[in-house]
């Protein structure tokens, strides 16, 4: 073989061992990664990592060069910013349904999430989805706008997520969280029950045994009426709130949520699912099933909701009948006894 032909043939070898071996201590792992920014002392506040709340994400799996590419060996001494991957490259049907809403325009996914914390949606609480939203929209602007068409403000943004009216979102559920048995407004100013506390209650055992006493990942309508009325409990109770089901990024307001009839009509078939949300150890929410028809029985398993128009009570049937009955029977009653004597009356 000619010299010059081997030299090309050495040369095209070259390439390809370069591009087919990996070269050794290119790019860094997690722990790498983590080993400066999972240290509050090693890295500024708005670098930190809380390596709990990210091991638990879905972005964990992916590993920080996943998000993160061209991170080499030599960062951060190489004076180079890690390049950054987009959110439509993985999230693109929910690009697509957030760009269709009013705030494309006004905010960007890290602006209201933030990708080391990005929790499912039935791994935060309704106070935590609020929290994203008030980080644009002031607290008293927001009830000012409300408060000029809607009755009882105060409550009904205590009481719902921003997300129940302000996504296209239908599918709609009662969520039970355990909150604090304070003197406050009993439907709003709540303070929700943290773990730890949680943990003392149980006193040893796993906290969900609080609730679900025989362990089998469902409360009956027998289990919660017995976390209600026990009197050792008294410092806690459980809050129903209405909460939209699923997710959704279509995020504006909707012409059917004007109409009140959205859910004070929407009777009590809607009301029969629920699920009571407990806190855990990492600072997610688990949920776990309750049998239906919690909602549907205020007096003895759910006395902290009620939905007007949705909400149902047998007894209390019972007792509107009774009502109902009593007041047409004093009319007629007296009619009939006036009848009966009207020959007294007359002196005959």
């Amino acid at each position: 073989m000619p010299s010059t032909k081997k030299s090309r043939f050495l040369q095209l070898c070259i390439i390809v061992m370069l591009f087919a071996v990996p070269v050794s201590g290119y790019s860094m792992d997690d722990d790498d990664c983590l080993g400066c920014h999972g240290d509050e002392d090693s890295v500024a506040a708005n670098l930190f990592i809380d390596q709990v709340s990210y091991g638990i994400t879905d972005h964990a799996e992916l590993g920080c060069t996943g998000c993160h590419e061209g991170v080499s060996d030599e960062h951060p001494d190489d004076g180079l910013i890690p390049s950054l991957v987009g959110c439509v490259d993985c999230h693109e049907d929910i690009m697509e349904e957030y760009q269709a809403g009013t705030h494309s325009d006004n905010a960007e996914c890290g602006d209201c999430h933030n990708p080391h914390k990005a929790f499912g949606f039935a791994d935060v609480c309704c106070a935590d989805m609020n929290d994203q939203c008030a980080g644009c929209h002031d607290a008293e602007d927001v009830y000012k706008a409300h408060n000029e068409w809607l009755p009882q403000t105060k409550l009904h943004l205590a009481m719902l997520p921003c997300i129940s009216c302000h996504t296209d979102s239908e599918c709609q559920m009662v969520v039970w969280y355990i909150v604090k048995n304070t003197n406050v407004a009993r439907l709003a100013d709540v303070e929700f029950v943290e773990y730890n506390e949680l943990e003392k209650l149980a006193m040893g055992k796993n906290v969900q045994s609080l609730v679900d006493l025989d362990g089998d990942d469902f409360i009956s309508l027998a289990e919660m009426k017995v976390f209600n009325k026990n009197p050792k409990y008294k410092s806690f109770r459980l809050q129903g709130r209405l909460s939209s089901e699923c997710a959704s990024h279509t995020l504006t307001t909707f012409d059917n949520r004007w109409d009140c009839c959205f859910c004070h009509c929407s009777g009590p078939e809607s009301m029969k699912k629920s699920v009571v949300a407990l806190p855990t150890e990492i600072g997610t929410f688990k949920r776990i099933e309750v049998e239906e028809g919690a909602v549907l029985s205020i007096l003895n398993n759910s006395p902290d909701f009620y939905l007007i128009g949705a909400t149902r009570s047998f007894l209390l049937n019972i007792i509107g009948l009774l009502i109902i009955c009593g007041g047409l029977a004093l009319p007629f009653g007296h009619g009939f006894l006036r009848f009966l004597t009207r020959k007294n009356r007359l002196g005959k």
